[in-house]
């Protein structure tokens, strides 16, 4: 499975992006999809995952609220709603694939990764 994230960019405190993530080598639908991001320095932070479905979804505490995923598994293609973005919130954030499973929020249980696309929050 290759995953290509894109949608990153520079955006002020308060504004939305949208990022997508784009999967090929691999039905989208069959797996777990998951968002992280880093920053320099520190541990790779889970965001939200979402199932093949679009059913069930799991966000941290610090996005509830504010982010949101989907996915559109005829596009083979997942999103992340960014809104009411904060400083807080700049990091790289990457999209991530593991067969189906429940909750998974460790980077470790994700096989398949992206990328990265920097979201740049300026305040």
């Amino acid at each position: 499975v290759q995953l290509q994230a894109s949608g990153g960019g520079l955006v002020q405190a308060g504004g939305s992006l949208r990022l997508s993530c784009a999967a090929s080598g691999r039905t989208l639908s069959s797996l777990l999809m998951g968002w992280f991001r880093q920053t320099p320095g520190k541990e790779r932070e889970f965001v939200v995952h979402i199932n093949w479905s679009g059913g069930s979804t799991y966000y941290a505490d610090s996005v509830k609220g504010r982010f949101t995923v989907s996915r559109d598994n005829a596009k083979n293609t997942v999103y992340l709603h960014m809104n009411s973005l904060k400083s807080e919130d700049t990091a790289v954030y990457y999209c991530a694939a593991r067969p189906q499973g429940g909750l998974r929020s460790r980077p470790y249980e994700y096989d398949y990764w992206g990328q990265g696309t920097q979201v740049t929050v300026s305040s």
